[in-house]
């Protein structure tokens, strides 16, 4: 098969083929790898960057991740090969740097993991690279029913379903980022295997449930030898402490909610134009700037959110 013009053959076999049952993906760096790819396909032989599966019926979910999921370097390779992807970057890069005390290109594509480590810096840095990378998504037709974000991935739903202007999103997301790196540094965060029920009754003196992320998987966070203490209760089963430099989800990020509820009420709000599932509460109003301060100390409801998209 002639595959010189692979835009045009891509193009022309989503919009002008029926749209059958069966079907193949390719994902390829070069033509002499994307012939060999479609002969394997047409063949039935096994190959590494080919997908054949069969279509089904549901709705489309995105999902927002939070911090844990940055990385030096993300986002690079997109910029340099998809401008759409460069320009959400750049526009989302420029109203973050407005607040912070040094560029955040230069902090996500530097060398200094420890620097992006910084809650300051993690939380702009996944904001700028998720409602990018959501743009690029929607430029090619992939749009989503339904979005869930965890933790401060939730924001970055939030903004991409139109609650904020980028201005605002940035300047809220920020101000998160910001008050929280600016706590008193300790506390714990560990990831159980256990449910709800099992760890509810060691909760309070000290140690809050940040996450339940599946029925036995649940995130304790607080004061570290508390969260240590009743991790260990459960020494039987796997435990995780998250490398964190805060006690996210819990009393400890307290002393910095006056200060973001004032930025969050001088924001304008809207109605998501995407329905999102909330993390905090499924009949939650996203347009109250109580909403926002709520979640940073709330539980992340994460198991509920899917259970709400099935």
């Amino acid at each position: 098969a002639d595959v010189s013009d692979t835009v045009g053959v891509g193009y022309s076999s989503v919009t002008t083929r029926a749209e059958l049952e069966h079907r193949a993906v390719v994902a390829c760096a070069d033509s002499a790898e994307l012939r060999d790819a479609l002969r394997a396909v047409a063949e039935g032989r096994p190959s590494g960057v080919a997908v054949i599966d069969r279509s089904v019926s549901g709705r489309t979910a995105f999902l927002f991740s939070g911090q844990g999921a940055q990385r030096l370097g993300m986002g690079r390779e997109l910029y340099t090969s998809f401008p759409v992807f460069a320009e959400a970057f750049d526009a989302a890069v420029v109203e973050l740097d407005r607040y912070l005390e040094r560029p955040l290109r230069e902090v996500v594509w530097g060398e200094d993991a420890g620097l992006l480590e910084r809650t300051v810096f993690t939380q702009a840095a996944l904001f700028a690279f998720e409602s990018a990378l959501f743009r690029l998504w929607e430029s090619w037709g992939v749009t989503p029913d339904v979005l869930v974000g965890h933790s401060i991935g939730e924001l970055t739903a939030a903004y991409v379903a139109g609650v904020w202007s980028l201005e605002d999103a940035a300047r809220l997301v920020a101000a998160r980022g910001r008050l929280m790196d600016a706590l008193p540094g300790g506390g714990a965060m560990v990831a159980v295997e256990a449910g709800e029920e099992e760890v509810a009754p060691y909760l309070g003196d000290g140690v809050s449930l940040a996450a339940v992320n599946a029925p036995g998987s649940v995130v304790l966070s607080g004061e570290e030898k508390a969260v240590l203490a009743v991790a260990e209760r459960f020494a039987d089963r796997r435990t995780r402490r998250l490398r964190v430099s805060h006690a996210f989800h819990s009393a400890l990020m307290e002393p910095m909610l006056a200060d973001f509820e004032t930025v969050a009420r001088e924001l304008s709000y809207a109605e998501p134009q995407v329905s999102i599932a909330s993390t905090v509460a499924a009949d939650a109003d996203l347009t109250d700037p109580a909403y926002w301060v709520g979640q940073v100390r709330a539980t992340v409801r994460f198991a509920d959110a899917v259970v709400e998209l099935g």
